[in-house]
């Protein structure tokens, strides 16, 4: 434990050497946390790849394939690889906050920690919704759709890439709250400037579900009405926070301190 590296307070003064140094034992210890959890989701490979082919309608169970001798070794490897990121992703995103806080003043901390903590529980309901909702609806159009013109074989490695590209967009997609609270408390936008351009914010929204992975009009709906939804709660969320951040003072001040 005493190797590990101490996170700096906001008042300390140290050289750029020692900057660098704590940049890269937070690295070194990032790096490690993807390797150890590498080896721990690539003992249980077969589970991980069975979970991701479960929204692949019954009829299609089964006939993911592969066409190459090393494609079956690096498309598991592939899948590992991000299972191990998502496992790793508390200790990175740990390790980069430890790093980047002493440049936030001691307030701000909180505030930032908390954004944090809520940006991950929304990014893990994204992955839910993607998983158990608009997963199943997309792939059940797609692979099904004139299937009797079609010879329909679904390529593993497309499949996988597939799945993972929309679970991560939907799950980024999440933030949107988030995103919209931080330009509220920097001062960049207000309550009253989301009210007042709804229909604009509304447009942006549905033009943001169309450009996910996701491309038939099943599963685009099923992502925009919850989108929809994120939306309006950011605006009476900001409503919320914006009357009390004002009364303390701290719409549009600076997370970053300059004394040091």
């Amino acid at each position: 434990m005493a190797r590990l590296p101490r996170r700096l307070r906001h008042e300390d003064s140290v050289t750029l050497v020692e900057h660098l140094d704590e940049f890269r034992s937070r690295l070194i210890v990032s790096i490690l946390a993807v390797i150890a959890a590498f080896a721990g989701a690539y003992i249980f490979n077969d589970e991980i790849l069975r979970w991701l082919a479960q929204p692949l309608p019954a009829a299609r169970d089964g006939q993911l394939v592969t066409f190459g001798v090393t494609e079956p070794f690096f498309t598991t490897v592939k899948v590992v690889f991000i299972a191990a990121i998502a496992i790793a992703l508390p200790v990175v995103l740990w390790q980069l906050w430890s790093f980047l806080a002493p440049a936030f003043q001691e307030n701000a901390q909180r505030i930032v920690a908390v954004f944090v903590l809520l940006a991950t529980a929304l990014f893990a309901l994204g992955v839910s919704f993607g998983y158990y909702i608009v997963l199943p609806r997309a792939l059940n159009f797609l692979t099904t759709y004139n299937d009797e013109f079609f010879q329909i074989e679904i390529r593993a490695s497309y499949y996988y890439s597939f799945v993972a590209y929309t679970l991560l967009a939907i799950g980024l997609v999440f933030n949107l709250p988030i995103f919209v609270l931080a330009l509220v408390r920097l001062g960049v936008l207000t309550s009253a400037t989301l009210r007042r351009n709804r229909r604009i914010g509304i447009a942006i929204v549905i033009v943001g579900a169309a450009l996910l992975p996701t491309v038939d009009p099943v599963s685009l709906v099923f992502e925009t009405i919850p989108l929809l939804i994120l939306y309006e709660g950011s605006i009476w969320a900001a409503v919320f926070f914006e009357k009390r951040w004002r009364e303390r003072g701290l719409i549009g001040a600076p997370l970053v301190g300059t004394d040091s």
